[in-house]
């Protein structure tokens, strides 16, 4: 049971870019906000969605894979554990802030999920597209939907 102590799962969104910082120490720590929500009925049956905001701390390799693989947006699940810290501001205010330090994440989602346009790398790819347009390299999907085509067709075409 002890391991059951203070262990935090979410799964949700990511609410704002994330925050990478390289330390002077070699360490790496990405910050980022995340969102659950959660849907219930309300004394009328109406449908309400309530959403919950966290802040999420990843170290070194959590924060490497926050950097590359992640976005405002992106649906993540995240397993860690609560901090509670405090820190007194410019102005002299002790302010207090808890957050989820990430043991484990798991990027979620589907593989054909779009990339945002600020992170569509652009290439010149038009010897792999024998029509000559590179649809690829314009929406950055490296692997398109080829469209199929009826060979039915062309068999009674031969046929006649």
């Amino acid at each position: 049971m002890s391991t059951l102590r203070n262990k935090v799962q979410l799964i949700g969104n990511i609410g704002n870019e994330p925050k990478i910082t390289n330390l002077e120490s070699g360490n790496k720590v990405a910050r980022f906000s995340m969102a659950t929500n959660e849907y219930y009925r309300n004394a009328q049956g109406e449908k309400v969605q309530s959403t919950q905001w966290h802040y999420v701390v990843a170290w070194d390799k959590k924060a490497d894979i926050i950097e590359q693989y992640t976005y405002k947006g992106k649906e993540i699940a995240v397993e860690g554990k609560l901090i509670s810290r405090s820190y007194t501001n410019e102005m002299g205010v002790k302010c207090y802030v808890t957050e989820i330090v990430a043991s484990e994440i798991l990027l979620l989602g589907s593989k054909n999920e779009s990339v945002p346009v600020n992170e569509i790398e652009v290439t010149e790819t038009a010897v792999d597209n024998p029509n000559g347009g590179s649809k690829e390299a314009a929406t950055g999907n490296k692997n398109p939907q080829r469209r199929r085509t009826s060979s039915r067709k062309n068999k009674t075409e031969k046929a006649a």
